[in-house]
C-alpha cells in the first residue's frame, strides 16, 4: 500500500521545501522503504525551459529530456532515483492537458470548470505511479495563498479523501522569524498560515518551523496549541550551513518516526544512515583548500548555477578538499586590460566555464578561456563553455578573426551552428529557426563514445558514456580536421560520429569541455569523474 506525503510552504518563498522533501524521502529511504518523490509547480508556463535563471533559477534536466524545476535536482542528488518528465508537473500543464480533452471532446459535451476538472487531472498525476513504492512525497511549489496554488491544495485535500486520511500526511514548511530587538522568535506568521491551510480545508500533520534559532519547548507549544497540533509534531527547521546536514538534523527531532508513527507503520529495518554520517564527518574536519574561478553572467540569483555550485562541492568530498568558487562577471572580464586579468585570475587552481543563452559576457568567457589556454592553468568547459573553447581557439590560433556562432551574429565564419536535425531513441527530430524556443533543445541522455588514449578517456575509464544535454547549436564536425593539427581534438562524438561531444587540448596540463551539463549526474555520494579530475588537476 502506497502513503502518500505532501510538502507545502508558507508565509515566504525559498524556505527549502525542496531540499526538506529530499530529506524526508533520505530518511524513509534509510528504513529501506521504496521512496518516489515529485513536484508541482502552480506557474503557467508549460515547463521551466524559456524562464530566465535571473528570475527562477536554473533548469534541472532529467535523463529523458524534460526541463524541470531544480528541485529535482535535489531529489536525484539526496536519494540516488533517476526522475523523469512525469517527476515535474506545472500548472500550464495541468491546463494543457485539461483544455486538451475539451477540444478532443472527452468531456461529453460538460462545462470545463477547475472543480472537477482540473482537480481531476491534478489527482490524475497524483495517482499515475504504476511503481511499486510504500512512499510518495508531492511538494506543492510556491505558498499557501498563492492564487494559482490554491486549485492544487484543493486537489491533494479531495485525494486525501480519495484514499484516506490515514493513508496521508500534510507537513507545511513554514517561518518563524527572530527578531532581535526583542529577542523573541514570532510565531504569528506561522499561526497564520497554517489557518490558511485550514481555509483549504487541509489540517496540517507536521510542521516544519524554518529558523535561525532552536524553539524552545514553550516555542513549540504555543505553535502546537494555535496550529492544532502535538508539540511533538512541531519540528525546528534550523538554519544550516549544510543541506547535507538536514537529513540529520531532521533525525534528530525523530522526523522519521514520527511520520511512521503517523502512518501506523513499525519500521521496516533498523535505519541505516551510514551515507549521510560519511558527508557529516567530511564536513566537520579540518580539510586543505583549493578555489577555482567560475566566469558567468547569472550570479544576481544563487540558484542559477545550483547544480554546478553542488558538482564543485560533491568533487570536494571525493578530493577531501575545501572547494571555493570565485565567481567572476564575465561582462567584467571584457572591460579589464591585460594586467587586470592576470590580477582575476592571480591565485586561481582553474577556471570553470558554465553554459548559458544569448550574447552577453560571451566575449568575457573566451577572454577567461584564453587566459587557461595560454597560461596552462586547468580548464573545464560546459555546454555553451565547450563551444566559446573552440571559437576562442579558431580566432586565436587558427586565426579565424571573424569565428562566432551563428547563435550571436550571422555575420561570422560559422564555427557552431544550428543544429537541424539529429537522433534521439531511432528517430529523427528536426528544428528550423522559427521553431518554438520551449522544449525544442536537444535534451536529456545522449550516448557519447570517447576515444582511447585521450584525456577524457582517462578521466572517465571507459569509453562509452551517457550524459545529458541542453543546448541548440552544435560544433561543425568538418572543421575539426585542421583543428586536430593545432592541437585541439575531439575526443568523444555520437555514436553515428556526427555529433562532437567532447574537446581538449594537448601539450595542456588539463583543458577538456563537453557539450552536455556533467552536473545533472553528480551526487554528493559519488562525484561526477570530470569535476572530481578538474579539482584533482587543480591541486596539482
Amino acid at each position: 500500500m502506497k502513503r502518500y506525503i505532501f510538502v507545502t510552504g508558507g508565509v515566504v518563498s525559498s524556505l527549502g521545501k525542496g531540499v526538506a522533501a529530499a530529506s524526508i524521502g533520505s530518511l524513509l529511504q534509510a528504513y529501506g522503504y521504496r521512496v518516489k518523490i515529485c513536484k508541482f509547480d502552480p506557474y503557467l508556463n508549460i515547463d521551466p525551459g524559456t524562464m530566465s535563471p535571473l528570475q527562477h533559477g536554473e533548469v534541472y534536466v532529467t535523463n529523458d529530456g524534460y526541463e524541470t524545476d531544480l528541485d529535482l535536482g535535489y531529489y536525484e542528488r539526496f536519494l540516488g532515483i533517476e526522475l523523469n518528465r512525469c517527476d515535474s508537473i506545472s500548472g500550464g500543464r495541468i491546463y494543457w492537458d485539461v483544455l486538451t480533452r475539451e477540444r478532443r471532446g472527452d468531456y461529453l459535451g460538460s462545462t470545463v470548470q477547475t472543480i472537477p476538472h482540473v482537480t481531476d487531472q491534478i489527482k490524475h498525476y497524483i495517482k499515475s505511479s504504476k511503481g511499486n513504492e510504500d512512499f510518495v512525497i508531492y511538494e506543492i511549489g510556491g505558498t499557501v495563498g498563492d492564487i494559482e496554488g490554491q486549485v492544487f491544495l484543493e486537489a491533494i485535500r479531495q485525494f486525501s479523501n480519495d484514499v484516506g486520511r490515514k493513508n496521508v500526511m500534510f507537513v507545511h514548511l513554514t517561518l518563524i522569524p527572530y527578531i532581535s530587538t526583542a529577542n523573541e522568535l514570532k510565531t504569528k506568521p506561522t499561526q497564520h498560515s497554517v489557518r490558511q491551510m485550514l481555509e483549504a480545508g487541509i489540517q496540517v500533520d507536521m510542521l516544519l518551523c524554518r529558523s535561525a534559532k532552536m524553539l524552545s519547548d514553550s516555542d513549540r507549544k504555543k505553535v502546537a496549541l494555535f496550529c492544532n497540533l502535538s508539540p511533538d509534531n512541531v519540528i525546528t527547521a534550523l538554519d544550516m550551513d549544510s543541506i547535507y546536514k538536514i537529513p540529520s538534523a531532521y533525525r534528530g527531532q525523530c522526523v522519521d518516526k514520527l511520520i511512521l508513527q503517523h502512518f501506523g507503520i513499525r519500521p521496516r529495518r533498523a535505519p541505516d544512515f551510514s551515507k549521510w554520517t560519511k558527508i557529516e564527518k567530511y564536513l566537520n574536519a579540518k580539510k586543505r583548500e583549493t578555489t577555482i574561478a567560475m566566469v558567468g553572467k547569472y550570479f544576481d540569483v544563487p540558484d542559477a548555477y545550483k547544480s554546478l555550485a553542488e558538482a564543485i562541492f560533491h568533487a570536494g568530498i571525493a578530493n577531501n578538499v575545501v572547494v571555493n568558487i570565485k565567481k567572476v562577471n564575465a561582462e567584467d572580464l571584457e572591460k579589464m586590460n591585460a594586467s587586470q586579468i592576470r590580477k582575476e585570475f592571480a591565485g586561481v587552481n582553474g577556471i570553470l566555464i558554465p553554459g548559458g543563452f544569448g550574447n552577453r559576457g560571451v566575449d568575457g568567457k573566451m577572454i577567461a578561456i584564453k587566459h587557461a589556454r595560454e597560461n596552462k592553468i586547468p580548464f573545464l568547459g560546459i555546454c555553451l563553455g565547450m563551444q566559446l573553447a573552440v571559437i576562442e581557439f579558431a580566432r586565436n590560433v587558427m586565426g579565424i578573426k571573424n569565428a562566432h556562432s551563428t547563435e550571436f551574429t550571422n555575420k561570422c565564419t560559422p564555427i557552431i551552428s544550428l543544429m537541424s536535425e539529429w537522433d534521439q531513441n531511432g528517430k529523427k527530430t528536426k528544428r528550423s529557426a522559427d521553431s518554438d524556443l520551449g522544449g525544442t533543445l536537444r535534451l536529456g541522455g545522449y550516448p557519447c563514445v570517447i576515444e582511447p588514449k585521450t584525456l577524457a578517456h582517462k578521466i572517465y575509464g571507459k569509453t562509452k558514456i551517457s550524459e545529458r544535454h541542453r543546448h541548440r547549436y552544435e560544433l561543425d564536425l568538418n572543421l575539426c580536421d585542421g583543428f586536430e593539427k593545432r592541437g585541439l581534438i575531439v575526443s568523444g562524438k555520437s555514436p553515428d560520429g556526427k555529433l562532437p561531444e567532447i574537446i581538449e587540448l594537448k601539450n595542456h596540463p588539463f583543458f577538456i569541455a563537453g557539450q552536455f551539463h556533467p552536473e545533472f549526474q553528480s551526487s554528493p555520494f559519488t562525484s561526477h569523474p570530470l569535476f572530481c579530475s578538474f579539482i584533482q588537476a587543480g591541486l596539482k
